[in-house]
């Protein structure tokens, strides 16, 4: 039997967590209404209502989560909808994108449709490079049950799925270091500052695993975690000149070159502009590192603003010298970003291509609904035009020029799925480019969080606290299993539409159905210039 001493001191703790349980919530709700009382900026908090006016805050905090999980359909999410998510989710955790019951797409709305062959390909008559073994680990589901998921983490061999050689996309053929690619899919670009170190090398460690692949720098400089994957990157620099330049903010040459020489470097982008930013890029100060800020050459703790165009050339002739001169400075392959603004966007950059002789590798478009960790609503909604019609304006304006086989044609912009990244392939790229997608493979769960350093699954933060929550040896193999879902995937709707390789999508491929149930080739509707 247990002592007096001890049954009072039982007596007397159970006695005042009730007086808690009871007494907290009024004293809580009394010091909130005074608080809300003596404040003058909102004027709901302050009247007869101020209880709804903290409802509503409260709502308007979670919104995003809420109408995710709760009240949006399936396929009604913006920038990414639940289905969209679940699936990249699946295909990083499970290496699968099985479904059963059917689609949820709509099927009465206007859309794009892969066009199947009648006498699809065998899978033995692929145009397909499967003869080395890449170790990864995958989750396999024991229990799901209503209040949690059983499940366990196993080591699986999973087969790359190249390009074989006949079928290997060659960046700049033409230059000192030409940039073969053996797969169609990479990540687009995503700086450090705008995603933390422990995202960057999530992904650069999944997709140098995965292989024949590529990371995007994005304008922000390369950085120690890039080159810890060991995969191909796109060293972008945009016009703030980021990693590259002096103290007096000019573009280093020497540096340039430098930087060109470490061997994961292929090929280098100058961005001109991103589908969702026009203005140029934009870091919040609470971001900007020590780290960040050297890497940069910036001052830390200070919002970074970058031009909205380069400062070193204001016309189609300095850009054809400018990259002329980092064209022969690196001897790499050297390639633009940009978005479409119209049918001629692309004609007086083509024509000074064919006068000069030179110009650029390779063209990024990306299109008006493309990502970004912060941009301003009023571009974001209105300016530069979707991937689709994009791609078909840039390829149109390469083929009239004569110089498609060229210059290569990279899509970017919400083609998160391997339908929709075989949908752009017909179109007219030669790749594809994914961000939001790789997000999520490491954590993202779009709580729009981005801009404020408080992401809560440590993906677009730079705080090491919050950093910690994201598992750099689990989220890289989401990462890679996500790409190679993908490449197996093009080479199945390859084989669907009686094709070889995912290199041999054209327009005639695709299909716009009306929503009228009218149905249109898109080589018909899109006929390629004579």
């Amino acid at each position: 039997m247990a002592p007096d001493w001890l049954m009072y001191f039982i007596q007397i703790v159970t006695l005042a967590i009730i007086l808690v349980m009871f007494l907290a919530p009024p004293l809580f709700l009394l010091v909130l209404y005074i608080k809300n009382r003596r404040q003058k900026q909102h004027s709901l908090l302050r009247g007869k209502y101020w209880f709804i006016g903290v409802l509503r805050y409260l709502i308007e905090n979670i919104g995003p989560e809420m109408r995710f999980y709760i009240t949006d359909e399936d396929n009604d999410g913006r920038p990414i909808s639940r289905i969209k998510f679940t699936t990249i989710v699946k295909a990083g955790k499970y290496l699968k994108t099985l479904i059963s019951f059917g689609s949820k797409r709509d099927f009465n709305a206007a859309g794009l449709y892969i066009k199947n062959h009648i006498f699809p390909t065998l899978n033995n008559e692929l145009e397909v490079d499967n003869s080395i073994a890449l170790p990864t680990r995958k989750y396999t589901i024991r229990h799901e049950g209503l209040f949690w998921r059983d499940e366990t983490v196993h080591a699986e061999i999973v087969r790359p799925w190249f390009l074989t050689e006949d079928n290997i996309v060659v960046v700049g053929p033409g230059r000192k270091e030409p940039w073969r690619l053996k797969g169609l899919i990479g990540m687009s670009a995503m700086s450090y500052g705008a995603l933390g170190s422990h995202a960057i090398t999530a992904l650069s460690k999944g997709i140098g695993m995965a292989e024949g692949s590529w990371m995007n720098t994005g304008e922000g400089g390369i950085s120690d975690y890039h080159l810890l994957g060991d995969c191909d990157l796109i060293f972008q620099i945009g016009p703030g000149l980021f990693g590259v330049r002096d103290r007096e903010g000019n573009l280093d040459w020497e540096l340039l070159r430098r930087k060109a020489e470490i061997r994961q470097v292929r090929a280098i982008e100058l961005k001109l502009g991103q589908g969702a930013k026009i203005r140029g890029g934009h870091v919040e100060g609470i971001k900007v590192t020590p780290e960040i800020a050297a890497i940069r050459g910036v001052e830390p703790w200070k919002n970074i603003d970058s031009p909205n165009r380069f400062p070193v050339f204001h016309d189609m002739t300095g850009m054809m010298e400018f990259i002329d001169k980092v064209q022969q400075t690196t001897g790499l392959p050297v390639g633009v970003k940009m978005v479409v603004g119209d049918n001629d966007a692309l004609d007086e950059m083509c024509q000074a291509m064919v006068k000069t002789g030179g110009g650029p590798d390779f063209i990024t478009i990306d299109g008006g609904e493309g990502g970004t960790g912060a941009t301003y609503k009023e571009m974001a909604d209105s300016l530069g035009l979707p991937i689709h019609c994009a791609i078909i304006i840039a390829d149109n304006a390469l083929r009239k020029f004569g110089l498609r086989k060229k210059v290569k044609l990279i899509a970017s912009g919400r083609l998160h799925l391997p339908d929709e990244q075989a949908v752009a392939l017909g179109l007219g790229a030669d790749l594809v480019a994914v961000a939001r997608a790789f997000m999520i493979t490491v954590g993202c769960i779009m709580t729009e969080k981005c801009h404020s350093n408080d992401c809560p699954v440590g993906v677009a933060t730079t705080d090491p606290k919050i950093q910690r929550v994201l598992a750099i040896d689990e989220k890289k193999y989401r990462a890679m299993n996500y790409l190679i879902t993908c490449r197996a995937a093009l080479f199945s709707l390859s084989a669907a539409a009686g094709l070889k390789s995912p290199t041999q999508f054209e327009r005639r491929h695709v299909v716009f159905k009306d929503d009228r149930n009218r149905a249109i080739n898109v080589e018909e509707l899109f006929p390629y210039p004579k």
